[in-house]
């Protein structure tokens, strides 16, 4: 059995897991399914229109009777919008990344939600902290998609973290087994926020062909690209080699923007384009082999978190001897 902690408590769930809000993966089917699962299932709005965002918040409410919430980037281009709408279906738990949390923090507490923001720095940790966020997602350089600038590993930010705020610490970054999930409390935090996993779960939207791909990749397949815009992991493909290949030869941030184009995330995750598309997803991939549903991934990650109690349990009976 997972242990509770403060993290569970404020959210009102029995694993201390939450789902990744990532983009062409999260849709209601798998923030309902994570949720009925236990823990805490997120809709990722950064690749829906408002109205379809609604429309995936009322599926989960009919879905599932626990909770779950939204993740919202503070820079989607009608960020308003979005948030009013979340808080006119009564979202009761909100997730916020890429943005300044205190300029929104407050109208969701006032509205009753719990508020999460993402962070990639002890800095930015302690800044949303002082925004009133119940808590903070810190993720390291291990994680799929937009990554932050430090080049900061989980297992160094997560330290700095816990060190520096008082409200609960959730991990993200390269979590794949339930003994990363007791290392990650070890180190503590009180959760951890899944992605990849997850991503390539049977109730994500992604496509087969990115499915297929990702549990097929073994260590190092993944890289960092696009950092003079904002650093993205993802698969190595083709349109990774020649953003990278720019990159190194000095390219501009316009060049760079008009090489990404658009709709190239969707055209890779959701669309199954894996040579010209962005197949955005964590370091973790490599240890992923088939595509599970999500109730036996976290039941897995359960079982596996239970036997690495019991070992560090007999290694502390032997060092007491």
């Amino acid at each position: 059995m997972f242990s509770q902690t403060r993290l569970t408590q404020l959210l009102g769930i029995e694993k201390p897991i939450i789902s990744g809000g990532m983009i062409w993966c999260s849709g209601y089917k798998l923030a309902a399914a994570v949720s009925n699962a236990g823990g805490l299932g997120l809709i990722g709005c950064g690749s829906m229109h408002p109205e379809v965002f609604r429309q995936h918040i009322q599926k989960c409410k009919q879905a599932t009777n626990k909770p779950f919430g939204v993740n919202i980037s503070l820079l989607y281009p009608q960020v308003d919008e979005v948030i009013n709408i979340a808080l006119d279906e009564q979202v009761p738990i909100i997730v916020t990344s890429a943005g300044n949390p205190s300029l929104w923090t407050s109208k969701l507490k006032e509205a009753g939600c719990k508020v999460l923001h993402v962070v990639s720095s002890t800095k930015f940790a302690k800044k949303a902290e002082v925004a009133g966020v119940d808590a903070v997602i810190a993720e390291g350089y291990e994680a799929g998609g937009h990554n932050g600038r430090d080049e900061t590993s989980t297992l160094a930010l997560i330290q700095g973290v816990t060190q520096e705020v008082k409200c609960p610490v959730v991990a993200a970054g390269g979590f794949g087994t339930g003994r990363s999930i007791l290392a990650a409390l070890a180190l503590g935090a009180e959760g951890v926020q899944i992605g990849t996993l997850f991503a390539l779960s049977q109730e994500s939207s992604a496509h087969d062909n990115f499915k297929k791909v990702c549990t097929e990749a073994t260590e190092g397949q993944t890289t960092i690209i696009l950092k003079p815009l904002v650093p993205t992991r993802l698969i190595a493909n083709d349109f990774a080699k020649r953003a990278l290949e720019c990159e190194l030869q000095g390219g501009t941030k316009e060049e760079l923007t008009e090489l990404l184009g658009k709709g190239r995330a969707k055209m890779g995750i959701f669309e199954g384009n894996l040579s010209e598309g962005e197949l955005e997803i964590g370091q973790i991939c490599s240890i992923v082999n088939t595509v599970k549903p999500v109730a036996e991934i976290i039941q897995a990650l359960e079982e596996d978190y239970s036997k690495a109690c019991e070992r560090i349990a007999n290694l502390t009976k032997c060092a007491a001897k």
